[in-house]
C-alpha cells in the first residue's frame, strides 16, 4: 500500500480543479501558491500561455504585514494591476488549497480591490 504525503495530496486536488478551470484574455485565471511565508499570486492566460500580472509577497509593501493582512493586500495589489493591464474579470484558481484563510482573504482583497470573479 502506497502512502500518500500532504504535497502529493495537494497536487491530486490541484489536478482536479486545473481540469476545470481554464484561463482566457478576456477572464485570466488567477493561481495562488501559499507557502509558510508568504503567498504568491499570478494572472494567467492560459489560452497564450502568458503571465499578465503577478504580486509576491516579498515585495516592500507587503513583507512586514502579518499573513491575514499580507494576503489581502497582495489581492488588492493584484486587482491594481490586472485593472493596468486592462482585466476587469478572473477566473480563480486555489492552487488546491481549500478556500479559507490566506487564499480566502487573497479573494476578498481582490474583490474589494475591483477585480470580478
Amino acid at each position: 500500500m502506497t502512502v500518500s504525503t500532504a504535497p502529493q495530496r495537494r497536487l491530486k486536488r490541484r489536478r482536479r480543479v486545473r481540469a476545470k478551470v481554464q484561463g482566457t484574455a478576456e477572464r485570466p485565471r488567477i493561481s495562488v501558491f501559499r507557502s509558510n511565508r508568504g503567498i504568491f499570486a499570478q494572472l494567467i492566460d492560459d489560452d497564450s500561455g502568458r503571465t499578465l500580472a503577478a504580486v509576491n509577497w516579498t515585495e516592500p509593501g507587503l513583507r512586514d504585514l502579518d499573513p491575514m493582512a499580507q494576503a489581502k493586500r497582495a489581492g488588492e495589489l493584484l486587482a491594481e494591476r490586472a485593472q493596468a493591464a486592462g482585466v476587469q474579470s478572473a477566473v480563480f484558481d486555489r492552487g488546491g488549497y481549500r478556500y479559507h484563510g490566506r487564499v480566502k482573504a487573497l479573494a476578498e482583497g481582490a474583490r474589494e480591490g475591483g477585480l470580478g470573479f
